[in-house]
């Protein structure tokens, strides 16, 4: 196609300290397993993850921790590509954000407003911004991130 520039998309890993995946228990057949997971790995936007979130409940009830986290993961993943990361690891009480390489502005005043002393900035090749998130809650890592990426993002902070 003439004169649309396509970006590559981003290799983005995620590593944080959460159990995510469909209990053998909540989806017995391997097929429809499989079905969801791709279904998951495909979502790019809010409304694909609440149609996502739908069909499973409808077809297999409430759904256990675990499948939520594996969902929130994927919500992550969508946010953290609009703000060109390309890395979310968790250690302990914190979660370390890695952006690629010259592609993002920040805006430091905006950062410290909200998070005060609980953001670190790591300029270099591949910036990065650490989060302390004060604890090893599941749930709480994974609304923490998510809020923080959604901060990012409404800011305009993370991109050019």
């Amino acid at each position: 196609m003439k004169g649309i520039k396509v970006e590559p998309e981003i290799d983005l890993q995620i590593d944080l300290n959460v159990t995510s995946y469909i209990p053998d228990e909540y989806i017995q057949d391997a097929n429809q397993k499989i079905e969801i997971y791709q279904n998951i790995a495909l979502c790019k936007n809010e409304q694909d993850i609440q149609n996502i979130i739908d069909e499973i409940i409808d077809r297999f009830g409430n759904m256990p921790k675990e499948l939520e986290n594996l969902i929130a993961i994927a919500r992550i993943k969508y946010l953290a590509k609009q703000l060109k990361l390309t890395k979310i690891a968790s250690n302990k009480t914190a979660v370390v954000f890695t952006f690629e390489p010259n592609k993002f502005e920040l805006d430091l005043n905006e950062l410290v407003k909200k998070y005060g002393n609980k953001i670190k900035f790591s300029a270099g090749i591949k910036p990065m911004i650490t989060l302390q998130i004060g604890s090893e809650n599941e749930r709480q890592i994974l609304n923490d991130v998510t809020e923080f990426l959604t901060f990012l993002g409404l800011s305009g902070t993370g991109t050019e």
